[in-house]
């Protein structure tokens, strides 16, 4: 693989510097350009939110550099198996949409503990906050640090910890300065920016391959299924039916740095419309991403690591000129996935810990002091932790991103999924799932990942299905502590948070109906090959 460095013409070099300049406008133009008002709130961008913001902000947060390395790479070795990830999510943005979100918005908060702690206490508030800060440090801060430190390493052979300081130290500044919505403004940008550049680089690919239907004749048959079948080692369709919605709930109704953009906007309606936008882009992740990896596959068949899939197109495929458009990608994911990460570590940490616990009097200019400390706190944590994951072995990278969060997820989607959808959960039930039940379920993450290494000991299940297994035992060790508590102390429904809940506008049904329409007839055209 040629390093690109080398490559890099006046031209590039004056693309980078331009799209650098747009950047820091686009985001100074957000933080500073309008007098702020006393109440100016640095987390959630002052409800003012549009469909399409939430749409492109949401994505941006989702793709993150592991989205291009990772998928790329899967692509190359298993075909399109790994679209599942994300046009089967379409289900759990739906529940986000229509469930969880007039939830949220009706009870006007800023955090997921705030949430829960409205309805079970201080308790579960603490215990979900300090959990919450842990999965979005590691599940979003450092996997997405790693991945973009892994390219740049890939690009400029330095050192990871060069890199990934140098990287969450630029992405860290629009945090810090103008918060949600300095971040979202950047990031309808830079996905435009992102979908015109891998478009490019499909289309050049798919050039050199001959066109779709020589693609097509030129792989393997197993690769245009998404649906695998029970025997596939790596996934099979019971492991991703049963495993991947453990991950899905925590992921897209849980998560503060997913759920943060519905949190701000205007009204339910764009909250919703915007959380059906992203639903839609995700339908992009075949052409932009994985078709990425299966041309690489078609062009450079015998390449030592897949994982470097995605720079061998850049490198090869890419005439000078346009290598500096890369690099601007790679900055605009990397600043989409780590700001949005940044801002909701920094939400948690200050509204649910520092206002609730430590100085409930704080002045609003207080309270976006201590939300700026944390960001630069966590760009130095998030940095110790990527040089710990760098020395994983033995699993891709996207076998990383997903086991990790698997692990994270089954507490969460237990606690979240109970409190919505039934109202006998105890306190006791939700406390102990979160704390007990977390040390368990990272305890076996922990094992699988670093201690006996699947690579070494054969024994484990698939990792998806241990993710499932320990959230069906969660599960039922919740509703028995529920059924059996002698001093249940269960939800008392809030009748103001009750008379907000809104019904979803005819066109948010529309769109559903429409999109869900898509996927089906997605699903059934891409099996049986």
């Amino acid at each position: 693989m040629g390093n690109i460095v080398e490559r890099l013409t006046s031209l590039d070099y004056f693309i980078v510097i331009a799209y650098l300049i747009i950047l820091i406008i686009i985001g100074y133009r957000a933080s500073f350009s309008k007098k702020k008002s006393d109440d100016e709130n640095l987390f959630l961008a002052n409800k003012s939110l549009n469909w399409s913001s939430i749409g492109f902000n949401m994505w941006g947060t989702n793709v993150g550099p592991s989205m291009l390395l990772a998928f790329a790479s899967i692509g190359y070795s298993t075909g399109i198996v790994a679209v599942n990830f994300d046009w089967y999510a379409f289900i759990f943005l739906f529940l986000l949409a229509i469930v969880f979100a007039p939830k949220y918005l009706a009870a006007k908060v800023s955090t997921m503990p705030e949430f829960m702690g409205n309805r079970y206490g201080d308790s579960t508030q603490n215990i979900l906050a300090w959990y919450a800060l842990v999965k979005i440090l590691i599940s979003w801060l450092s996997l997405g640090l790693f991945a973009g430190g892994f390219l740049v390493r890939q690009i400029l052979g330095i050192p990871m910890w060069q890199s990934v300081t140098v990287l969450v130290a630029f992405a860290g500044l629009f945090t810090f300065f103008g918060g949600l919505k300095a971040i979202a403004k950047v990031n309808v940008f830079q996905m435009i920016l992102l979908i015109a550049v891998s478009l490019s680089l499909m289309l050049l690919g798919l050039h050199k391959v001959g066109g779709i239907s020589a693609l097509y004749h030129k792989t393997p048959a197993h690769f245009w299924n998404l649906i695998q079948p029970a025997s596939d080692p790596k996934y099979p369709w019971y492991a991703i039916l049963l495993g991947y919605p453990v991950a899905a709930v925590a992921f897209f109704c849980t998560d503060q740095s997913m759920v943060q953009s519905v949190l701000g906007a205007r009204n339910l309606k764009q909250g919703q419309l915007g959380v059906s936008f992203i639903g839609w882009l995700k339908i992009l992740s075949l052409p932009l991403f994985i078709g990425t990896g299966i041309i690489c596959y078609v062009l450079f068949p015998n390449l030592k690591d897949p994982n470097e899939a995605y720079m061998t197109m850049v490198t090869s495929l890419f005439p000078p000129g346009m290598n500096g458009l890369v690099i601007v990608v790679l900055i605009a994911v990397l600043v989409g996935t780590i700001g949005s990460s940044l801002n909701s570590l920094s939400t948690v940490f200050t509204m649910d810990i520092y206002v609730k616990k430590i100085n409930p009097e704080a002045s609003n200019k207080q309270i976006i002091r201590m939300g700026r400390w944390t960001v630069v706190a966590g760009c130095v944590f998030a940095v110790v932790v990527v040089l710990a994951i760098d020395s994983i072995k033995g699993l891709n990278l996207f076998d990383v991103f997903q086991s990790v969060l698997g692990f994270i997820a089954p507490p969460l989607s237990v606690v979240f999924l109970l409190t919505v959808f039934w109202k006998r959960t105890t306190r006791k039930a939700v406390n102990f799932t979160l704390s007990i039940g977390s040390i368990l379920s990272l305890g076996t993450g922990v094992t699988y990942l670093w201690i006996l290494p699947p690579s070494e000991y054969p024994f484990w299940p698939h990792y998806l299905m241990l993710s499932f297994f320990i959230f069906a035992g969660l599960l039922i060790i919740a509703i028995l502590i529920s059924l059996f508590d002698r001093t249940p102390s269960i939800y008392t429904i809030n009748e103001e948070h009750e008379s907000n809940i809104e019904k979803p506008d005819r066109a948010v049904w529309i769109s559903w109906i429409a999109l869900a329409i898509v996927m089906v007839a997605l699903y059934i055209f891409f099996n049986g090959h």
